[in-house]
């Protein structure tokens, strides 16, 4: 059975993107991006809203620079995996191995984690919302910006409480620091 996991690159204030929708303070260096790599490494499919999508599809046709394998690892790492774009308006998808479905179903996705070996992930923080109120997100890998925006995109919802454990934590010579937190029932 895949467990559902939820990786965001957060504000130390809590949010994904700035009042502006500016997420540029949130590009993980050298370091982080080849830890963000092995944690998505065992990702079979990603579950994403159409502005997460449009977001990520870049990853379809990225050229890395040579100097950047990070880069070019992650742009596999994507390629490999399905995707799933929640979305009433966009028609076809830019990627391949990438499907489009009209409307999040919280049970058709528990009954994709029963039939998967491979884990899923979901993202970005409105889809991301809509799994974790369905209680369907297993595993949470937050990792925290030191910088503060002082308001944006929270990355998670308001009106919701989960107990949680941590699973491992880790920290960064830029000052990100990685927290690993898994459901009480994973």
């Amino acid at each position: 059975m895949g467990r559902l996991i939820y990786a965001v690159i957060a504000s130390l204030d809590g949010y994904t993107s700035d009042e502006a929708g500016n997420f540029d303070w949130a590009e993980p260096d050298e370091e982080v991006h080849s830890f963000i790599n092995d944690t998505e490494r065992p990702i079979g499919t990603y579950l994403y809203g159409r502005r997460m999508y449009e977001t990520m599809v870049g990853w379809e046709t990225i050229q890395a620079p040579t100097d950047r394998s990070v880069t070019r690892d992650f742009a596999e790492i994507w390629r490999a995996a399905d995707k799933i774009v929640y979305s009433t308006t966009l028609g076809t998808a830019s990627s391949a191995r990438t499907r489009i479905e009209q409307v999040f179903d919280p049970e058709a996705v528990r009954q994709m984690k029963s039939a998967s070996g491979p884990d899923l992930s979901v993202g970005g923080p409105d889809l991301a919302a809509q799994a974790i109120n369905a209680a369907l997100v297993d595993e949470y890998h937050l990792f925290v910006v030191p910088i503060l925006v002082g308001g944006g995109t929270p990355a998670f919802p308001n009106d919701v409480r989960i107990e949680l454990e941590l699973l491992d934590e880790r920290r960064f010579a830029s000052g990100v620091i990685h927290l690993h937190y898994g459901t009480a029932r994973t």
